[in-house]
């Protein structure tokens, strides 16, 4: 395989599966789709750039930690779930706010917490996948 084939494309694919990803992040609690597979796929087009080119540029393109990521999607979940205690409801009840986002998508703690998802998911993975790299 020639590397300037695959690291050209990789420079275009990158953009167009992160977009996906937060794409998919934002429809899940409406449709299929959320944190969980929006994050796989942001890993995805991660791991993708690290093998097009190395996994140094990966980190240097991410800016924090995957254990930074992973910290940050935890404690969204967690508040995520204990906004609901506070107005009197169970733990991760759904609470939504009265106003939308732009495209027709509702803003509440269901959004929240696939965000804490989806950083969950990223940090683990490219915690995994750069893990394996530095070993080899």
């Amino acid at each position: 395989m020639n590397a300037v084939v695959f690291q050209t494309t990789v420079r275009f694919v990158t953009p167009v599966l992160l977009l996906f990803s937060i794409f998919m992040l934002l429809r899940g609690h409406n449709e299929p789709g959320g944190g969980f597979i929006g994050g796989l796929l942001a890993a995805t087009a991660f791991v993708l750039y690290g093998l097009a080119f190395n996994m140094d540029r990966v980190k240097r393109l991410l800016r924090v930690s995957p254990h930074t990521l992973i910290s940050i999607g935890l404690l969204l979940a967690v508040i995520s779930g204990c906004v609901a205690l506070i107005v009197g409801q169970p733990f991760m009840y759904g609470l939504w706010l009265a106003w939308e986002l732009p495209l027709g998508l509702k803003a509440g703690t269901v959004l929240l917490f696939d965000v804490g998802v989806f950083l969950v998911v990223l940090g683990a993975v490219l915690l995994f996948i750069i893990s394996l790299s530095e070993e080899s």
